[in-house]
């Protein structure tokens, strides 16, 4: 490693501090070679109220397909991304209640006494612990804060909804007594947490065998709660990158949702490009109210249980459209972001897609997936049994 850097350079002149991105210069030589050495990213994307299979699936599969109404904004990306049908989780069932299984696939989530499993983002993370100032960001259009990525334990983790606080948390420091105060709890959740480490390793020489299993779980849980407080205070006094780009102003309600996604996907860029985070969740969520765009005069919802009706499709058509245009854009400002000789794009995988087939008869089989980037070798439709 270059004496002169650290992993986490500065410029630092007058009393103000600006964080360098990610240079070649600031790892060891060779580090980026291509996009499989440099740091690698995951984003995982559902839309809640589905995507109307025949407008968006080809009739050809494999290489050189027709673009479909909805596949028309990624035309530029084609080679970018691959299309899958035919795909489903086995044994997730109950319509609406499959969005808390998109990256579990847990069995039955409508059942009674249903339990979570862990979910793919949080899978990655005890694979490959983070190294940036947040392990995970889970953002979402509601406020209902519900995410779609889930602990070991099979508990939901709360999502950002309000864009200036996900800028806040990612760009704006704190004063020196905010630091410091938080520096301080911080100290405070690791005493608490060796403290009730010490209570537990008594009491479970007292239990039974299976109580035991149960409290040797607890003991993972302080661990990792301790392990992620000693990297919270590491960063806490590390100033947080310097962009150009102007505090988002929250947009009220849920209806408008391609504002609120457009946004979003602009934070989601910034804190890529920043290396803030390597791993997010992005749930948008489908509402009741009517979307503000030409031609929709009715509530996303019930324009989702569209029976076939042709006014309802067209309306639909509109919203889908505006989602997959946004999508195109996203990819777009991540393929034309250049990190030492690859794109953002190519060392990030995104998974988009819906925990619903058909939405009007909330079918959870047959889902439309998209997997983008991530240097994978993309082109192509792969259509599988919808029946199987």
């Amino acid at each position: 490693m270059n004496t002169l850097f650290t992993r986490r350079s500065f410029l630092r002149a007058a009393g103000s501090t600006l964080a360098l991105p990610l240079l070649e210069s600031l790892l060891p030589r060779g580090a980026f070679a291509g996009a499989a050495s440099g740091p690698r990213r995951m984003i995982c994307i559902c839309t809640t109220l589905g995507i109307n299979a025949e407008s968006i699936f080809p009739k050809r599969t494999g290489r050189g397909y027709a673009l479909t109404p909805y596949l028309e904004p990624l035309r530029e990306l084609r080679e970018d991304f691959t299309l899958f049908s035919g795909v489903a989780h086995p044994e997730v069932d109950g319509g609406h209640s499959s969005e808390v299984t998109f990256l579990s696939a847990a069995p039955h989530p409508k059942s009674p006494g249903f339990k979570n499993t862990i979910s793919l983002d949080q899978f990655l993370l005890e694979k490959q612990p983070a190294e940036t100032r947040y392990s995970n960001l889970n953002l979402t259009t509601s406020n209902v804060q519900e995410s779609l990525s889930v602990s070991r334990t099979g508990v939901m983790l709360p999502a950002d909804y309000r864009p200036s606080v996900v800028f806040k948390r990612l760009f704006v420091n704190g004063s020196p007594a905010e630091v410091a105060e938080q520096t301080h709890r911080l100290s405070q959740g690791r005493s608490i947490m060796d403290l009730m480490g010490e209570e537990a390793r008594r009491l479970q020489k007292r239990v039974s065998a299976p109580d035991g299993a149960r409290l040797e779980e607890y003991f993972t849980s302080v661990r990792e709660v301790e392990q992620r407080l000693h990297k919270s205070q590491e960063w806490a006094t590390k100033p947080k990158p310097s962009v150009a780009a102007k505090p988002p102003v929250d947009i009220p309600g849920t209806a408008d949702f391609a504002g609120q996604t457009r946004v979003m996907f602009d934070l989601m860029q910034l804190a890529l490009e920043n290396d803030s985070t390597r791993v997010m969740t992005f749930r948008i969520q489908g509402q009741q109210a009517t979307p503000p765009l030409p031609g929709v005069h009715e509530g996303w919802h019930n324009l989702s249980h569209h029976g076939k009706d042709p006014g309802k499709l067209e309306q639909l058509h509109v919203i889908e459209v505006e989602q997959l245009k946004l999508l195109g854009a996203f990819l777009s400002k991540l393929k034309a972001t250049q990190e030492s000789g690859a794109s953002l794009l190519d060392r990030t995988t995104v998974l988009y897609g819906s925990n619903l087939g058909n939405a009007s008869s909330h079918d959870t089989t047959n889902l439309p997936v998209i997997l983008a980037g991530g240097g994978f070798k993309h082109g192509q439709y792969l259509a599988y049994d919808a029946k199987d």
